[in-house]
Parts: C-alpha cells; structure tokens; sequence
C-alpha cells in the first residue's frame, strides 16, 4: 500500500532539538509543511553527510515554512550525544525525534525487516497532515537537499494554484502546465 496523500498517524516522541530534549507529536506538524527525514542510525557515515547538508538549507526550509523532522530509531540521549561528538551533526537546528520503539518508522512504513533501523527514506507532509512526498533510497545513496528544496517548491506551487502541475526539472518562477484537452498529444 502507498502511503502518497494519505495522512500521518499520530505519534508522540521525544526529540533533541537547539540544546533541548523537547516533547513532539503529530499534532505539532499541523498547519505547517513538515519533512520527514528517515536515516539508518547515528555516528554513520552516509548519514551525517545529508543531515549536514539538510542543514545547510534549514533557514530556507523555514522561510518557506517548513519544519524538519528527522528520525532514526536511536534515542533522543543518543542524538544529542552525536550533536556534541560531531562538527557537522552539531550545526543542526532542526527536531532530531528519537524513535526507540519504531512507532514512528513503522507509521510512515519505513522500518527495514528484521535490522530494528530505518530505509534511508524522505516524506513531506503538506499543512494538514498528508503525505505529498515521498522517496527511498538505497542504503549508500546520499539524498540532496538542494533537490528537496526544489520538490518542496513545487509541492508548494501545486497546493497553492489548483489545476496546475509542474514539468521536470521545473525551478521557482518557470512555466507550468495546465493539464486538458488543448494539450493532450503536444508534450
């Protein structure tokens, strides 16, 4: 079954966020664009990369807003330990949800049998809770924040101005489409 525009499942966790262990929930992704950014485990290798270059663009995330979630079945004590132990973990602002008892990783689908850790996976949730977004990739793929960006745009776009979706590739401020009959056959 996919999970694309089907709303989360509720979830409460304890998170490491800005020097704090803070309390989040489902409820706490309402009203807002939220990524869900699903990694394997802490003091890794791959991981630490894309959680870096997450963020790099978390300032832009926030203009357009957008909050970040990442999740990994480590505890909320463990992410804080590697903010402290690593130079790149340590510039992260955004919510690192501990998920010791899967909850969370099971609820997006995203727990790998039998290895008690979660796919290296991306879900973004539009302001009422449904899932817009979603991609997985192998364990020693990288994601790029810079793509996320431009699919966080346009999955912006597209809620914000119905009857018109966005081509490959598309870059704020492009051309869209507007699907019909005029251009059926002319793509």
């Amino acid at each position: 079954m996919s999970l694309m525009n089907t709303e989360i499942l509720p979830f409460e966790t304890t998170a490491f966020k800005s020097g704090d262990f803070v309390e989040v929930s489902d409820a706490d992704v309402r009203g807002k664009w939220g990524i869900f950014f699903f990694y394997p485990a802490d003091f890794t290798f791959v991981c630490p990369t894309e959680l870096g270059d997450l963020a790099d663009h978390y300032d832009e995330l926030k203009k357009l807003d957008v909050e970040v979630f990442s999740v990994s079945t480590d505890t909320h004590f463990v992410h804080k330990a590697w903010h402290d132990a690593s130079e790149t973990i340590g510039k992260i602002d955004y919510y690192m949800l501990g998920d010791p008892n899967g909850v969370i990783t099971n609820n997006f689908q995203n727990m790998r049998p039998g290895a008690g850790l979660a796919d290296r996976a991306t879900f973004l949730v539009d302001p009422d809770g449904v899932i817009q977004y979603i991609e997985v990739t192998a364990e020693g793929i990288g994601r790029s924040a810079s793509e996320l960006m431009r699919k966080v745009k346009a999955a912006q776009y597209v809620r914000n101005h119905p009857g018109e979706v966005c081509p490959a590739k598309w870059e704020e401020g492009e051309t869209t489409l507007t699907p019909g009959l005029d251009l059926v056959g002319k793509i």
